[in-house]
């Protein structure tokens, strides 16, 4: 089920509702004599891995590739192409579902790993009758989206989330129903914590959940440092 209002949509993912807000193949190289000979990529690298997910390997472990993803040179968790977002949510909105699948395709060829953009591409193959190519954006959509809750249970420092980026954060709680109210960082036995509370709006409940924020406040730190 597909519904646009107030710049928003949403979709049923099984039992969910989830709100998007308008927010390499490895290959061998044989070189002359004398020159260096590149090693091949590592079994489990994120190249082989995302090879798996682009053949649509059930296997592939999500978490495992999130977080390979975070030791190559694209990895970049703060900002994002946010006119592209902006553009893929207004046409999914006003159902131009060929410009929608076209923004999306700009935002995964950037970041494959942006649950929006899968998303997105998921809804607007639907409503076009590309069912494989919906099925398969579901396929990555949820797999991402599950190896972030299967991190943990978000109630402590100790069993937080794990996240490469805070848009995670937010897909998150949009896949769960909640809606953010505040966020606190917090330090706890050398590592970084989103605190968050969020309200559940249909029983208006405060909840706290903690988010494991270190590899993208260490790429932070880094980026500072260069």
């Amino acid at each position: 089920m597909l519904s646009v209002r107030n710049n928003s949509c949403q979709i049923a993912l099984g039992s969910f509702i989830i709100k998007a807000p308008l927010v390499v193949f490895s290959v061998i190289l044989f070189l002359a004599p004398g020159a260096a000979q590149q090693p091949p990529p590592q079994k489990n690298s994120y190249e082989s891995l995302l090879a798996r997910v682009k053949n649509n390997d059930q296997s592939v472990d999500f978490k495992e590739l999130r977080m390979a993803f975070t030791n190559t040179p694209a990895y970049s968790p703060y900002g994002g192409d946010t006119d592209s977002r902006k553009q893929m949510f207004a046409a999914l909105q006003a159902k131009e579902f060929e410009k929608a699948i076209e923004n999306a395709e700009k935002i995964l060829a950037r970041n494959y790993l942006d649950i929006n953009g899968h998303f997105c591409a998921m809804v607007a193959h639907r409503e076009l009758g590309h069912a494989d190519k919906a099925a398969y954006h579901r396929f990555v959509c949820e797999g991402l989206l599950n190896s972030i809750k299967n991190s943990g249970d978000g109630k402590s420092t100790d069993t937080a989330f794990v996240v490469i980026s805070t848009d995670e954060e937010y897909v998150l709680f949009n896949w769960l129903g909640l809606r953010p109210t505040g966020q606190a960082l917090v330090n706890d036995k050398g590592h970084n914590y989103d605190k968050m509370t969020v309200v559940d709006p249909k029983t208006n409940q405060t909840l706290t959940f903690y988010f494991n924020i270190d590899k993208p406040f260490n790429w932070l730190g880094n980026s500072l440092k260069n």
